[in-house]
């Protein structure tokens, strides 16, 4: 008796599927023809069509996807050990995975009664999916509506707080959960440094002192005035030993070379000249500045000059041959300050444009520009064992490191314009003000353990007593400082004193500027 039931539920639902597809045929071409005369199209046939292909999608979706939405045993087992609730219902569908045949009846039983089958956690209809793929061809798909962000509940904090509890005893956290405390702002401790007191002062010559220039034998010493002259100085005793004459302007810069007996001069005359020490005569002269020459620079083992001044370029001599290597162009004013070191950037200078720009030297251009000062940068300080420099505005006192020119820290405190600075292998960097006023600073710390001021010979203006330049001697223990009222002055070391005497007053700030 049940099979003739069966066999006579499935002889009502073929005949109800020819049924079907006979309308969907009769109504079809009762459109045809209707398109054809002009008439509109009745209401049953679009109703019959909408059957029709409802039914076509879900013959389709049978036949080739249903079977495709069974999980596959490897993901169930991972969700059997997770979930652990979930197991024996997800053993049992394991087990569907086993048994091929019966999996493929039971999805046609499933299909022909239209219900819901569930795989682990989701519920599949056909239906349902049947319904969107129609939609969606009759142009009716819905817009995602957006997910209302969850409030932050009384239950809802707890939970978290609960799982991250749980997470956190003796589990790694997620990547993307993990805290990373932020590290506090330990200032460098300064080191102690005996306080430097005046030593020597030296008169001879006639106008202010532009430029000073140590020998590498350190037995003697050049300066550069606005006299026009270059006086050689020995450094022991101060007394005089030479004097250049040949500029006919003020002298701006010195350089003695460490591999041939030459020291080279430049000035504001547009004159840069290369004098032979054994003969106290200029045997070069380079030609081809524009404007006055402000600043010039040897190249420590190479035999190149670099030269710049008021044509806001810095350009590069061959000094044997006397040729023009490069002419570095970038600035936008005054190139008052450059220095040259072994690894690139070999060129560094600093201008009145308130940048410094570190060049490479084969290319001739420009590796990056330093835009963190605000006023003309007058002064640079090369480290002689660390690969860092300094340079030196109105504004501050801006430490940097090579190669890539990163800003280490400020040396804040000077209020006058910097024109000079200095620096020794013991870290410690002077600085000297048109003001007459000088600091002593710690290079790792950037802690100013001295703040003196210079002291005008008598005799001479109050205003005359501003910092031009200065340069440490060979060992670093002499400081040496040419000044506007006309003299040159040598500094050292308190000997006697001691950290007990001068201990260091350290008050860092809480804040640090990045810039």
């Amino acid at each position: 008796m049940a099979k003739f039931s069966t066999n006579t539920s499935e002889t009502q639902f073929s005949s109800s599927k020819v049924e079907l597809l006979e309308s969907t045929v009769s109504a079809t071409v009762g459109i045809t023809h209707s398109l054809f005369r002009g008439s509109s199209v009745p209401t049953n046939g679009s109703e019959a069509i909408g059957k029709g292909q409802r039914l076509k999608v879900a013959a389709k979706y049978r036949a080739e996807y249903l079977s495709s939405r069974e999980l596959p045993r490897g993901v169930e087992r991972r969700e059997a050990k997770q979930d652990g609730e979930q197991s024996e219902r997800l053993q049992k569908h394991i087990t569907f995975a086993a048994a091929p045949l019966a999996t493929t009846k039971r999805l046609t039983a499933f299909g022909e009664k239209g219900g819901n089958l569930q795989f682990g956690r989701a519920a599949i209809s056909v239906d349902d999916e049947v319904q969107r793929v129609v939609d969606n061809l009759s142009g009716r798909q819905q817009r995602a509506r957006p997910k209302k962000p969850k409030t932050p509940t009384r239950e809802l904090l707890t939970a978290e707080a609960a799982k991250s509890s749980r997470i956190g005893d003796g589990q790694p956290l997620p990547p993307g959960q993990q805290v990373v405390r932020k590290r506090n702002y330990e200032p460098a401790k300064p080191e102690w440094h005996a306080p430097w007191k005046l030593m020597r002062v030296i008169s001879g010559h006639i106008g202010w002192v532009r430029s000073l220039a140590v020998e590498p034998g350190n037995k003697w010493f050049a300066s550069g005035s606005v006299d026009r002259t270059i006086k050689i100085w020995d450094l022991a005793s101060g007394t005089l030993k030479l004097t250049l004459t040949g500029h006919i302007s003020p002298v701006r810069g010195l350089a003695v070379s460490s591999r041939h007996p030459y020291l080279f001069s430049c000035g504001e005359d547009k004159q840069v000249k290369c004098w032979d020490l054994e003969t106290n005569k200029v045997v070069r002269q380079y030609h081809g500045h524009l404007s006055g020459v402000y600043a010039l620079s040897l190249h420590p083992v190479l035999d190149l000059l670099v030269t710049a001044g008021r044509d806001s370029v810095a350009r590069v001599w061959d000094i044997r041959t006397k040729q023009q290597v490069h002419v570095l162009t970038g600035h936008k004013s005054t190139v008052s300050a450059v220095e040259c070191q072994e690894a690139d950037p070999q060129v560094i200078t600093g201008s009145m444009d308130s940048t410094v720009r570190l060049w490479d030297l084969a290319a001739g251009k420009t590796m990056s520009t330093l835009t963190h000062h605000k006023k003309s940068v007058r002064a640079l300080a090369l480290h002689p064992t660390e690969f860092g420099f300094a340079s030196a505005s109105s504004d501050s006192i801006k430490q940097w490191r090579c190669p890539k020119g990163d800003f280490v820290q400020n040396f804040d405190g000077h209020t006058a314009i910097v024109n000079s600075l200095s620096l020794n292998s013991d870290g410690v960097l002077a600085s000297g003000g048109d003001d007459g006023s000088m600091r002593f600073w710690d290079w790792k710390s950037g802690h100013c353990f001295q703040d003196t001021a210079t002291v005008a010979q008598p005799g001479s203006l109050d205003s005359e007593n501003g910092i031009f330049c200065s340069t440490f001697d060979r060992t670093g223990f002499r400081l040496i400082t040419g000044e506007a009222d006309k003299t040159i002055k040598i500094w050292k070391e308190d000997e006697e004193a001691t950290e007990e005497s001068h201990p260091i007053d350290f008050r860092p700030s809480l804040s640090r500027r990045r810039f």
